[in-house]
C-alpha cells in the first residue's frame, strides 16, 4: 500500500482502532518474521523479536514522525533487536558455545563441517582488526556497507578497501571456496 495509506493506518492504529493495527500488523509481520528468521536462524527468537518489535512499536507510534517510510522504520526495529540478541550470544565463550554442525549430516561430514567452522573463524580472526570488523559487519552480522561505516565511523570507500583486503587474504588461505560451499 502506498506512503498515505500506510500514515492513515498509523495514525488510527495510534489512536487505538484495533482494526487499523490488526491490518498494519497482517501486512508487516511477514516481512518482519522473515528478516528476524534470517538473522537468528531461530524460528522461536525470531518469533519472539517479531512480537516485541510491534510491541516498540505501539508504544512510539504516538510520537512517531513520518522522517522514514514506516516499513523501514519497523524493520529497522527489529533489526536492531536481532543485533542486540546476537551480541548476547557472541557474549559466550568459544569453550560455551554451541555446537554449529547440522545434526543431519553423517559424522565424517559432521566433522569436514566442524572443521570448516573452525578454519573460517580462525582465519577471521588471523586478520588485522580492522579488516576482521569490517567482514563481521557486512558478511557475518549483515550490515550493508553504508552502516557498517557509519559503525566503525570510517568512509564507505575505506570500508570497501577492507573488505577487499579481507577477501583477498582469505583467498589466499583457500578459505572462501569453502566457506561458499557450505
Amino acid at each position: 500500500m502506498a506512503f498515505s495509506s500506510d500514515l492513515d493506518q498509523i495514525t488510527r492504529a495510534a489512536a487505538g482502532e484495533r482494526g487499523a493495527v490488526a491490518a498494519l500488523v497482517a501486512r508487516y509481520s511477514p516481512g518482519v518474521l522473515g528478516l528476524s528468521q534470517r538473522m537468528l536462524a531461530d524460528n522461536a527468537e525470531a518469533e519472539d523479536v517479531t512480537q516485541e518489535t510491534f510491541l516498540r512499536a505501539w508504544k512510539a507510534l504516538p510520537n512517531w514522525e513520518p522522517r522514514a517510510n514506516f516499513s523501514t522504520w519497523l524493520h529497522r526495529v527489529a533489526l536492531n533487536l536481532c543485533y542486540d540478541r546476537l551480541r548476547k550470544r557472541r557474549e559466550t565463550t568459544m569453550a560455551e558455545l554451541p555446537e554449529q554442525v547440522d545434526r543431519d549430516l553423517r559424522p565424517d561430514e559432521r566433522l569436514e563441517q566442524s572443521q570448516r567452522i573452525s578454519a573460517i573463524e580462525s582465519a577471521i580472526s588471523a586478520l588485522p582488526e580492522r579488516q576482521a570488523a569490517a567482514l563481521n559487519l557486512c558478511a557475518i552480522e549483515g550490515h550493508n556497507q553504508k552502516d557498517a561505516a557509519e559503525i566503525m565511523e570510517i568512509s564507505q570507500e575505506a570500508l570497501e578497501s577492507l573488505l577487499a583486503r579481507a577477501r583477498r587474504t582469505l583467498r589466499k588461505t583457500g578459505l572462501t571456496g569453502a566457506r561458499q560451499g557450505q
